[in-house]
């Protein structure tokens, strides 16, 4: 998972750079994230329709599927298409394929691989998908020239990177100092570029990521945003989706906050407090998905 923690897709790519990422303990967090932005990534399909010809793709990769819900929605959306799952790790290979398995989706298959090393095994495609995914590759530039490698003629790389971090709570929570959320996302940046600093192969690079897909050899084709805006008051899943969010961030970032931000989060998951996550009534959800296209010619 990025340090971005968007939940909504982040996966695993088979790096292994002991960035401390146990994807199988994330994996309900993952797949109750995925599911909550569905709308969101519907209009994301509906666009990519608009922008290549749904009724001529074939073959769909989704690089880093994680456990599968995007996988299942590429397949709603491209319904002539082979939909593959790419990951490494296994337990949410499986879980994508029971998911395709329950919506009756058999042209959902999974494919176990190691990035960058399997990418040329995997095959052309006309649509390659790459969600959250590729920022957990260090050398994004090789990455991004071997998956253009792959697409057909007139095929469609999609890239979701980048966006607005989402946002749970208001700014004065009546919970410790004003801006929590904001000094959360700057420790999470902080262990992001660590992270990215010790994957193998590791380079730095601007996240231009036009110019990058250029590069690639491929011709962009459009950006745009897509906002995820679940207005309070929230259903019982959202809010225990955010509850265990800011569970994630209390556990995973540790000493990296500060110790008046870490009691700060303590009271707002203690089911106890009157102004936990669990009970106050102004909890929401709202943030934004950058997708980023490009054509092969």
């Amino acid at each position: 998972m990025s340090a971005h923690h968007h939940h909504h897709g982040h996966r695993s790519t088979g790096t292994d750079s002991g960035t401390d990422i146990d994807w199988n303990e994330l994996l309900p967090l993952l797949e109750r994230g995925a599911e909550l932005q569905t709308p969101l990534y519907r209009r994301v399909t509906a666009w990519l329709g608009d922008l290549v010809p749904t009724a001529g793709v074939r073959r769909v990769l989704d690089v880093g599927s994680g456990p599968g819900v995007l996988s299942c929605l590429l397949a709603e959306a491209f319904p002539y298409a082979e939909v593959v799952a790419v990951d490494s790790g296994p337990e949410l290979l499986q879980r994508a394929r029971d998911r395709a398995a329950s919506l009756g989706l058999t042209r959902v298959t999974t494919r176990h691989a190691e990035l960058p090393a399997d990418t040329a095994d995997l095959g052309p495609a006309d649509v390659i998908w790459a969600a959250g995914s590729l920022h957990h590759l260090g050398d994004q530039r090789a990455a991004l020239a071997a998956l253009a490698g792959l697409l057909r003629p007139g095929g469609l790389l999609v890239l979701v990177e980048g966006g607005l971090q989402s946002r749970h709570l208001p700014q004065h929570t009546g919970v410790g100092r004003p801006g929590l959320e904001a000094r959360i996302d700057a420790a999470n940046a902080d262990w992001f570029s660590g992270m990215r600093a010790a994957l193998p192969g590791a380079k730095e690079e601007v996240d231009d990521w036009r110019t990058l897909l250029t590069g690639a050899g491929l011709t962009p084709s459009g950006t745009r945003s897509f906002l995820h805006d679940v207005p309070a008051p929230v259903t019982d899943a959202v809010r225990d989706y955010v509850v265990s969010h800011f569970t994630w961030q209390r556990d995973s970032l540790g000493e990296r906050l500060a110790a008046d931000d870490r009691a700060a989060l303590d009271r707002l998951l203690d089911p106890a407090d009157p102004r936990s996550v669990h009970r106050r009534p102004d909890v929401f959800v709202l943030g934004a998905r950058t997708v980023h296209t490009a054509r092969r010619a």
